[in-house]
């Protein structure tokens, strides 16, 4: 019998970033094994001050669109909005047939669904810390409780045909955590022991020396300020930070202030986290703004959304003096316990300008120790390297710069340089028992939306347009003839010029006028036979293209240019009878 000595592929999992490399949010990670697909996380990211009316980011999801047959379901690893909050949109593209995950993230993560009409188009379903559970054929997922700035928050151990491959989530090393849910460094370092094939691992924080402090370092810097604010008090921290809050409503206690909230995702995370456990506190000590304002100042304490400077956020109302009930006066202490994200630092600072102004006094800083970050800096990062033990390493969740120096740090660790790959969204990482490599890229770039749905690449051009140079409008109606009816309209709105508008109205008749003399023919063929064709689509094209480089030339910018050419319904009335029709009309 003749030996077969046809060699075999390797088997390789493929992990597919679609988001959160090179940059902060939208943490959106693809495993792939054969003919199956689990996501991990499904995250949205905040526009940048360049998308003119975009609410929100989310990546490119052509792959799984055209691989959704491929899809056994999702893991989440916490509910923050960077990993949750695409998931709503994902679900109106394609199904996704089971999600599990937390219990906090199931429970925020259900009122989204339902919020967005697509509750029935996948099932939630909770797991504990050490849950295993299987998705599709090939994989297993395990839950490994870790602690960060969110209750309820997991490490994954992915069992793949391959091998374990650990996804560390978001996550910080938390000795004294808030609610006692202490990270199972013994399961991390169980599997370090048997042999972790990959280590996928956040780099928010690679560039930072030491250890993060405990959530609980907080504490008496709060209460220190909480104790000398002579009057009322605002606190903005994230909606999703829980431990905080917690905090937060433990000091109100103790300095015998009741609690207002303010903000909707504030009062739908409290709610949440009130009903699982991870918030305790008494029901009196939450009262409405209507019972709250009439109290003495120095016993309210109002907890509030905004520490981003997002425009429509209660504090940043506040501070525009635009909330219907809340006025800033002196005596308040406003504390922003929260640092700002990268490129949300000038709103913030605008908004602490405006406080200040109104009389408040406003408490903000790294310095004033009233925030901790909930990632890991490089002796967390370093204490996950030594439990697990990977073979191959790969650093996600951060920028470019994030990701080297995460790298290094592993090197540092031991794990030599050829183990691990610097990558970016759209990547596929071919991972086998010997191997890790960079084998391909899917499409990663960006899906825009607004409240009125997905904003496509030219309406951003336009919006951008119309920010830098404004726009520009003429309208103009011609007869049959080929001339202009009457003087055509130009406004100008957001245009900055120094040419009078009378000037460039004439300027633009003349255009006009000289396009008609010279090329109408072109456009109304065969005129002298009993029926004549007029395409007013090709004639309003090449009027509006020649009224571009007309501004383009009187102006030195780029306006956008809205041209309505006003054509006429019907061909007047002859004795001979000539018939005329329209192949094309462009109504007004």
């Amino acid at each position: 019998m003749t030996k077969d000595t046809t060699a075999k592929a390797p088997q390789t999992v493929k992990i597919i970033p679609l988001g959160g490399l090179h940059e902060i949010g939208k943490n959106t990670c693809i495993f792939e094994y054969d003919d199956e697909i689990i996501l991990l996380d499904a995250g949205l990211a905040f526009p940048t001050d360049g998308m003119h009316g975009v609410n929100i980011v989310l990546p490119d999801t052509t792959y799984l669109k055209e691989n959704r047959h491929k899809i056994k379901g999702m893991i989440v690893t916490h509910g923050h909005e960077d990993h949750i909050g695409g998931i709503p949109y994902h679900l109106k593209q394609f199904d996704i047939p089971v999600i599990y995950g937390p219990r906090l993230a199931m429970a925020l993560l259900q009122g989204k669904l339902e919020e967005a009409g697509v509750s029935k188009q996948t099932e939630l379903r909770t797991v504990l810390p050490r849950d295993i559970v299987r998705i599709g054929t090939h994989f297993f997922a395990e839950f490994i409780r870790n602690t960060h700035s969110i209750a309820d928050s997991f490490t994954v151990a992915i069992h793949t045909p391959v091998g374990v491959i650990i996804h560390t989530g978001d996550f910080k090393i938390d000795h004294t955590p808030v609610d006692g849910e202490k990270f199972d460094f013994q399961r991390l370092a169980e599997h370090g022991e048997k042999g972790v094939l990959c280590l996928v691992s956040d780099s928010t924080n690679s560039e930072v020396a030491g250890q993060t402090p405990s959530e609980m370092s907080v504490y008496p810097n709060l209460d220190r300020i909480f104790g000398q604010a002579p009057g009322r008090i605002m606190l903005t921290t994230f909606a999703s930070s829980v431990h905080r809050i917690n905090i937060v409503l433990e000091l109100a206690k103790k300095h015998n202030r009741i609690v207002s909230v303010l903000g909707k995702s504030m009062l739908n995370v409290i709610a949440h986290a009130r009903n699982l456990g991870y918030i305790k506190c008494e029901d009196n000590l939450l009262q409405p703004w209507h019972v709250a304002r009439n109290l003495p100042d120095d016993q309210v304490l109002i907890l509030t959304t905004g520490s981003q400077g997002e425009p429509l956020a209660a504090m940043t109302r506040i501070a525009n003096q635009e909330h219907p009930h809340i006025k800033i006066r002196k005596g308040d202490t406003v504390i922003f316990s929260a640092n700002p994200i990268p490129g949300n630092t000038i709103a913030v600072v605008n908004t602490i300008d405006k406080l200040m102004i109104q009389g408040a006094n406003v408490v903000y800083g790294r310095e004033k120790g009233i925030h901790v970050s909930g990632h890991a800096c490089q002796e967390d990062q370093k204490l996950m390297l030594a439990l697990t033990r990977p073979k191959f390493f790969l650093p996600v969740h951060g920028e470019h710069r994030m990701l080297v120096k995460h790298s290094q740090t592993a090197q540092s660790m031991g794990i030599p340089a050829e183990n691990m790959v610097i990558i970016d969204n759209g990547d596929v990482v071919e991972l086998s028992e010997d191997s890790i490599a960079i084998a391909g890229k899917v499409p990663s770039g960006l899906q825009l939306v607004d409240s009125a749905g997905v904003v496509h690449d030219n309406v951003l051009k336009e919006r951008q347009q119309l920010a830098e140079d404004g726009v520009v409008t003429v309208a103009a109606a011609v007869d049959w003839d080929g001339k202009l009816v009457a003087r055509p309209e130009v406004h100008l709105r957001g245009v900055v010029t120094a040419v009078e508008q009378s000037l460039l109205q004439k300027l633009v008749q003349q255009t006009i006028e000289n396009l008609l003399s010279d090329r109408w023919r072109e456009f109304a063929r065969n005129f002298d036979t009993e029926e004549v064709e007029v395409d007013w689509t090709g004639l309003q094209a090449q009027i509006e293209q020649a009224i571009a480089r007309l501004l383009r030339r009187e102006l030195q910018s780029r306006p956008l240019l809205v041209f309505l050419l006003q054509a006429p319904d019907t061909p007047p009335a002859k004795a001979t009878g000539r018939r005329r029709r329209v192949t094309a009309r462009v109504a007004s």
